[in-house]
């Protein structure tokens, strides 16, 4: 059964002279299981063969699943993991339309907490970077987008994985924005992030891209010729100003030129208006040149007014993972993102022709990027690959935004809350319950947390009263585990008698009964399908703590989706009724011909979706 493959790696032995990195709690990765994935909704058609795929659920597993159809077959990989910044990142939720009444028309959800305990973050990191290398082509490249707090440690990391010999450059993206508290810190302002970039092979896909010369060293070139071309001399060699620009500049590692055809055309027609300018600019449109750190490709906190820009917190701009994709991926190549997040690399993907494949655990990410995709494909040539399906793996279907997951699994398993001081997350019955990470499956170094902060002192007391008697009885709840995370728990506290019971979700699923997040009206009218009610219960909640009163279901609404003849496994969408900042859907839609089974999905402004048979 497919459930039951193992894929196996090979172990990495030390090489002697070389550093390795070591933490508490380090342990190998030399296999992993497969994850099924069930299809949802499917977008668009084919092309030669291939449908581009988006994944919903945790990328360990997600990776464990590509690995029987991909292995071997993603040239391009770019992520932008956690960067342990300890900071909560939000998206700000606005009311559509101007009928609002309250203080305010948005507030701020939280997405996902970028917050790590010991040294998990590192472990993180290091199975999901072997798991990657497993999919890389022999002529693939891994870019890896972190910030200087991570960044050193990572490289180590990714030196045992990769082999220092396949490190190709170290990349400086300048974000420098001079405002905020870091202005008032007495220390140098941090102004980049840092972009690491690795291959698979020593032979890996690569085409240089080219910028203009600047201005200053275009006004060197001070002399001219009796036909009237301008040059310098140079080192005893004479330079011509119209051979360095057509060849163009090769980029370094610090990029600072994404608007370099403008600036190019200004340039040129500040050298000289001669009657070959058109010529020489079609020349040099495509033969941009770039280096390793890149300042002019401006961040969000840069131009937060940007059309680009959808509100996702850590959303890229396209233009920086357009650089990457033209300089490590052909047309038609495979690229592979598992960080998704706003979904700015399969956006960019699809434009350029590429293929791709994405991954998210946060929701709020999947409904963002889907209604990033179906906008791009509109402008699509024919020469993209603009169809894709979107699958969850292991039946993540109750998990909505990670942050809340907690307090939908506590609530779901009758679980009497206490509050942050406890070590544990709760009591039910007798047993003192504790969840592991949400997002992912829970590790002996996930125990780590709760070891040390139980209070040994009261268990010493118990055990002198009543030796016969267990100490405490412990449930650690968890979504998928490794395979003995009950037994590492019991030999670590063997001093003492314990009760201990691991529950895990994906597992155990089925004995739960999830709150009903939303609700709808939605009836046959004649030939019409109308909406008449929408009710998003969690969001109207957080509305009522803003003190709003919307006066319509619609300005709650990011998109209706209707497929007219589901077939009961799989979405198909025929309508894609998709906003954009004050626009509302329609809420009513003609019912074509021959529809059968309907199926509608209604995705609210927290990105949380209903969906019902009609």
């Amino acid at each position: 059964m497919e459930e039951q493959m193992t894929f196996e790696f090979e172990k990495r032995k030390p090489i002697k002279g070389y550093p390795e990195l070591h933490w508490t709690g380090k342990r190998p990765y030399t296999s992993t299981q497969y994850y099924p994935a069930q299809l949802k909704e499917s977008y668009g058609e084919r092309k030669d063969g291939w449908m581009n795929k988006i994944f919903w659920g945790d990328n360990l597993q997600v990776m464990s699943h590509l690995l029987k159809d991909y292995r071997g077959k993603v040239q391009l990989i770019y992520i932008d993991p956690p960067f342990d910044s300890k900071a909560d990142y939000k998206k700000k939720i606005k009311v559509k339309g101007k009928n609002v009444t309250g203080d305010t028309s948005s507030f701020e959800d939280k997405q996902y907490s970028d917050l790590w305990t010991n040294d998990e973050f590192l472990q993180f990191m290091y199975e999901r970077l072997i798991l990657m290398k497993e999919l890389l082509a022999e002529d693939g490249s891994i870019y890896v987008h972190l910030d200087e707090k991570r960044a050193h440690y990572v490289k180590v990391i990714m030196d045992e994985i990769f082999g220092s010999d396949n490190f190709r450059r170290e990349i400086i993206w300048d974000i420098t924005v001079l405002s905020g508290f870091k202005v008032s810190a007495m220390n140098w302002i941090r102004g980049h992030d840092v972009i690491l970039y690795y291959s698979k092979t020593g032979n890996p896909i690569f085409n240089k891209l080219r910028q203009p010369h600047t201005q200053d060293y275009i006004d060197m070139f001070n002399k001219v010729d009796e036909n009237g071309e301008r040059y310098m001399v140079a080192h005893g060699t004479t330079r011509y100003l119209k051979d360095v620009l057509n060849k163009g500049k090769p980029y370094g590692d610090v990029w600072d030129d994404l608007l370099s055809y403008q600036v190019l055309q200004k340039q040129l027609k500040e050298v000289r208006n001669i009657e070959q300018l058109d010529e020489l600019l079609t020349a040099t449109k495509e033969v941009q040149n770039i280096s390793n750190v890149w300042d002019n490709i401006m961040s969000f906190q840069q131009q937060p007014t940007s059309a680009e820009n959808c509100g996702y917190p850590t959303q890229k701009p396209e233009s920086l993972l357009e650089r990457i994709i033209k300089a490590s991926s052909n047309p038609g190549d495979l690229v592979f993102d598992c960080f998704m997040g706003s979904g700015t690399t399969p956006t960019v993907a699809m434009r350029l022709g590429r293929k791709f494949i994405g991954a998210d655990i946060n929701l709020g990410s999947i409904q963002t990027t889907v209604k990033r995709l179906l906008e791009t494909a509109k402008t699509c040539g024919e020469d993209s690959f603009t169809g894709f399906d979107f699958y969850n793996v292991n039946n993540y279907e109750f998990f909505r935004n990670p942050v809340e997951a907690k307090e939908l699994i506590l609530d779901a398993l009758g679980v009497q809350k206490f509050d942050s001081s406890s070590v544990y997350d709760g009591e039910k019955d007798g047993w003192m319950v504790k969840l592991m990470p949400s997002n992912r499956i829970a590790t002996k170094a996930d125990l780590e947390e709760l070891k040390a902060n139980i209070p040994y002192s009261i268990w010493e007391k118990r055990k002198e009263e009543n030796p016969g008697a267990p100490v405490e009885k412990i449930k650690v709840v968890c979504m998928g585990h490794e395979a003995d995370l009950k037994a590492s728990l019991e030999q670590d506290l063997s001093a003492y008698k314990l009760e201990i019971e691991v529950v895990d979700i994906l597992r155990d699923k089925k004995d739960l009964q999830f709150k009903r997040d939303a609700d709808a009206e939605i009836i046959r009218e004649g030939n019409k399908l109308v909406i008449k009610a929408f009710y998003p219960m969690n969001l109207l909640q957080k509305l009522s703590l803003q003190k709003e009163t919307v006066d319509d279901w619609k300005q709650l609404v990011e998109s209706v989706f209707i497929d007219w003849n589901y077939d009961g496994k799989t979405m198909h969408p025929a309508v894609c009724d998709i906003t954009s900042k004050d626009e509302v859907v329609s809420g009513v839609y003609d019912i074509p011909d021959g529809a059968t089974n309907i199926k509608v999905k209604i995705t609210d402004l927290l990105s949380e979706s209903l969906e019902m048979e009609v």
